[in-house]
């Protein structure tokens, strides 16, 4: 998961030793902190939406999603590769949690005798916001991690590996390691917002106070005769960024340049294939053990309606597999993909691209293979599209660095925005009067999850009707999101609020004419606020009275304005739409 997102966040002495979190996070600190806030769950009733089934994603059972993530490590698979390293490497693992089409894990295997693969459970990553006091790893998303770890720890023993886990800061654990076992190279996963660079200098900085191996090392001597080497390693992105016809500094800023631009220039590269066995290990003693919700300091929360997400590289290839190729939904995603309720309307690939259990050059390859078996349309030309999209705001995060976090934006746009805390907490818990808004925040809070065009919605109702400052908003979507990169995310909620890369500053988008196109009967707003389900479908989502009172008037796309005024603020919106995390 991402750290956080700003230089100046005030972290713990970089000398503590961690062993618990529990004391850790007691002692955050923020500039400004709202009182405790807890993620209000939606309430379940005795009613036909409250009560339907709970949706598995991916929906097979642990046995099926192993035969079919088996068939995909076979495909992804070649031993025609020679090894012809010495000594120990060690794999740092970040965001980055799957085997296949794994650069860093494929490198260290090239260069070394033996591996030793390393998540550390960084306590930064549980401790609260920079600006508003939210905490930045939801319980939810600290569950997709956990899942994530123990299905990385079995892949990777599938293969004569193991995963060690260690609780603690990175420039604490890596050196350590590395001056235990004589580990020459530490190999890692490039990232690209302000708190995981200062951690990658940090590991960096204490890996060259790093000597010789002492008598006592147990992973064999290095081959160098000085401190052993980080390494990185570009897998964020579809398209590599050395790819690119342009540097980075000089990244287009409008999306539709950019991809007019890889699209004619760049080729994806395939997927790193993999030796069937990547052993031995180094050898350890004690590997650790995954983490608890109490050890995290967390309380579990179980996702009784919408959709549980699985975490883990075996999930997610199963769901490439359920998506394309079982369902054949591949081929109509274009049409389905702005749909809000139930699991299939789109890929969901998003949690697994975030975590990094799944490579976005893996997915590239398995629409290519779709394409080739089966038909190629405008359906699977869209889902690299909204790759490419998900490319876009990583490559924006190295351009503009810190500004995609300042309130002005990447444009650094002077703006009155309010910090209202009576109105943004009947945001996010739900309670705006508004069913679409609500039911939207009600299903996010629920399930980690929100569907793009929902995303779109709350955040355009946010910014443009309540006035308040986005980054309470991106702040929120950073506790909640399954799929939360800091990319994407705040890309995203700049974008939104006419502060980022958006060729057009006033995007709006009536509450209104949504809900009359995208949920026309009600059928979303119902399952999410049950109440509404004695209205008739055609008023579920303009209650009126027979709904709670609504706390600020919509600025523009009241339900009495006719649909060319509406169209005029927003009609321009369906060229430039952005993907957020739509995958």
């Amino acid at each position: 998961m991402a750290i956080s997102l700003f230089t100046t966040l005030p972290f713990l002495s970089p000398t503590t030793t961690i062993f618990t979190l529990s004391t850790i996070l007691t002692n955050s600190t923020t500039r400004y902190h709202f009182s405790t806030i807890t993620m209000n769950s939606t309430t379940t009733t005795t009613s036909a939406a409250s009560s339907s089934s709970l949706q598995h994603v991916p929906e097979q059972d642990s046995n099926e999603m192993e035969r079919f993530a088996n068939v995909t490590f076979q495909r992804y698979t070649s031993n025609s590769t020679k090894r012809n390293g010495n000594g120990t490497a060690i794999v740092w693992f970040r965001n980055d949690l799957r085997v296949l089409d794994n650069e860093a894990l494929y490198k260290a295997w090239l260069s070394s005798q033996t591996i030793l693969p390393v998540y550390c459970v960084d306590p930064r990553l549980f401790a609260t916001t920079y600006h508003f006091g939210f905490q930045k790893t939801g319980a939810l998303r600290a569950q997709f991690l956990v899942e994530c770890l123990a299905d990385l720890r079995k892949n990777l023993m599938n293969r004569g590996l193991n995963l060690l886990i260690q609780l603690g800061k990175p420039e604490d654990v890596i050196p350590s390691l590395a001056k235990a076992y004589g580990a020459h190279t530490v190999y890692a996963q490039k990232e690209t917002c302000s708190e995981e660079l200062n951690v990658e200098r940090s590991v960096s900085r204490c890996l060259q106070q790093v000597g010789e191996p002492s008598d006592e090392s147990v992973g064999g001597a290095r081959s160098l005769n000085n401190h052993p080497k980080l390494e990185f390693v570009w897998g964020t992105t579809m398209y590599h960024r050395d790819d690119l016809p342009f540097d980075v500094t000089c990244l287009p800023d409008v999306y539709t340049q950019f991809r007019k631009t890889v699209e004619a220039k760049c080729a994806v590269r395939s997927s790193i294939k993999l030796p069937a066995s990547l052993g031995p290990p180094a050898p350890v003693e004690d590997w650790g053990s995954i983490p608890s919700m109490e050890q995290l300091g967390l309380c579990s929360q179980n996702v009784s309606k919408g959709m549980k997400f699985v975490g883990g590289e075996t999930a997610g290839l199963s769901r490439i597999y359920d998506y394309f190729w079982k369902k054949d939904l591949l081929k109509v995603y274009k049409e389905t993909r702005n749909g809000m309720l139930g699991s299939d309307y789109s890929t969901k690939f998003s949690p697994w691209l975030a975590s990094g259990s799944l490579s976005p050059r893996l997915i590239h390859d398995e629409v290519k293979r779709y394409e080739n078996e089966r038909q190629a349309n405008s359906s699977t030309y869209w889902v690299l599209f909204e790759l490419i999209w998900r490319d876009y705001f990583r490559f924006l995060s190295v351009k503009y660095g810190n500004s995609l976090f300042h309130i002005g934006g990447p444009r650094n746009v002077q703006r009155n925005w309010s910090q209202d805390k009576k109105l943004f907490e009947s945001w996010r818990d739900g309670c705006t009067g508004y069913p679409l808004i609500d039911a939207n925040m009600k299903e996010l809070s629920t399930t980690g999850f929100m569907s793009n065009r929902g995303r779109q919605i709350v955040c355009s109702f946010l910014v443009r009707d309540m006035g308040i400052d986005w980054r309470m908003g991106a702040e929120w979507f950073e506790t909640c999101l399954l799929d939360y990169d800091p990319c994407s995310n705040y890309g995203n909620w700049t974008y939104g609020s006419g502060v980022g890369n958006d060729p057009r500053e006033d995007r709006y988008f009536s509450v209104p004419k949504q809900a009359q196109t995208y949920d026309p009967e009600g059928e979303y707003v119902a399952y999410w606020l049950p109440q509404l389900l004695t209205i008739p479908r055609e008023k579920r989502n303009f209650p009126g009275s027979l709904y709670i009172r609504q706390v600020v008037p919509l600025k523009f796309g009241t339900t009495g304005r006719n649909n060319k005024e509406e169209t005029s603020l927003g009609g321009a919106r369906r060229r430039y739409d952005r993907r957020w995390n739509r995958n």
